[in-house]
């Protein structure tokens, strides 16, 4: 339980939190690897969750070996991309609508922090019916390093005009939550991968079904 005293905005993250993106991801990256002969595990998918886009990059170069082609794989992987949520499209996860409706009627402002390039959150926001929803996006081109670095959330703070120490963070994957930690933000985690790691569940004030259960955590 957190006091409702004690928050003065919340801080969401979009892949996986906000928006069913990380599937999207991983299938764009399996069918690329594949055009290029390699396969990659299901569980080495589901560790590059919350990542940003070079950090992705290093783990998947770092799989694949020498002559490894990284050019020809963003190629491939933004075509795969593209032809995936053209016919499945990004859906919205359970319970953003329900939260964001509650944080409009107690006034309480809130922001996207994403590791995404602000290019490619704004395409996703816009695929999946949510342009405009977000007064501010703090996105990877605003800061020098990407979570689990603290920096988004510490932008994002600031461009709230809020201390990073009274934000609520909502995050679903263990990079999220360990760059809010170290914000010193109030961090909260629906997560959209299992198991959760105990360092991670350490770092967490507590753990959420969906987004529509947060209202009912505020004391």
């Amino acid at each position: 339980m957190i006091k409702r005293a004690d928050i003065s905005a919340v801080i969401f993250d979009m892949d996986g939190l906000v928006l069913d993106t990380e599937k999207t991801y991983r299938a764009a990256w399996r069918e690329a690897g594949r055009a290029m002969l390699y396969d990659f595990p299901d569980v080495f998918l589901e560790g590059l969750a919350g990542l940003a886009g070079d950090a992705v990059l290093r783990r998947i170069v770092s799989f694949c070996g020498p002559g490894f082609d990284h050019g020809e794989f963003n190629r491939l992987t933004a075509d795969c991309w593209r032809e995936h949520v053209a016919v499945h499209g990004i859906e919205v996860k359970t319970g953003f609508h329900s939260l964001r409706d509650y944080l409009n009627r107690e006034a309480i402002p809130f922001c996207l922090a994403t590791n995404s390039a602000l290019v490619n959150a704004e395409a996703c926001l816009a695929l999946a019916g949510l342009s405009g929803v977000f007064p501010v996006v703090v996105a990877r081109d605003h800061v020098r390093r990407p979570k689990p670095s603290p920096d988004i959330f510490l932008r994002a703070a600031s461009a709230l005009k809020v201390e990073a120490g009274r934000c609520l963070v909502l995050e679903d994957s263990p990079a999220g939550i360990e760059a809010a930690f170290e914000a010193k933000a109030l961090p909260v985690m629906v997560p959209s991968m299992f198991p959760v790691d105990a360092a991670t569940l350490a770092r967490c004030r507590f753990v959420l079904n969906d987004l529509a259960e947060l209202p009912g955590k505020l004391g």
